[in-house]
Parts: C-alpha cells; structure tokens; sequence
C-alpha cells in the first residue's frame, strides 16, 4: 500500500497493486484495474517511486521507507 495526496488534501492508501497506469494530464491521474481512477498531488515519477519502494519493501524488510 501507499500513501498518496487527492487534489483536495486528503491523504489515502491505495493498493500499489491495483495500479493500471499512472498519467499526468496534467494533474497525475492514477487508474486502477477496476476502472476506477483518482487524482492525486504527486507526480507521475514520485507515484512510480513509491511503487518501488513499496515493493522493494516487501521483498526486503529492512529497507528503510523514505519519508
């Protein structure tokens, strides 16, 4: 899971998994295998990033979680 901004500055934790595909149109819009789609504060590249890391996390507990 991780950790994102909506536009109206809520903060939500969607499932990385579920990730389809990640534009910037140019707010970053992030859809999901359902269809369904949300847009957030993040950048295209930071929502990738955090992808990455959440999965690097999951194969490797030690890695430390950037903040």
């Amino acid at each position: 899971m991780i950790e994102v901004t909506k536009l109206n500055d809520e903060k939500v934790t969607v499932n990385a998994d579920l990730i389809e595909m990640i534009e910037e149109v140019p707010e970053t819009v992030i859809t999901f295998t359902n269809g369904k789609k949300i847009f957030v504060k993040e950048s295209r590249q930071k929502v990738k990033n955090l992808v990455i890391l959440y999965r690097m996390e999951l194969l490797n507990p030690t890695v430390e979680k950037e903040t």
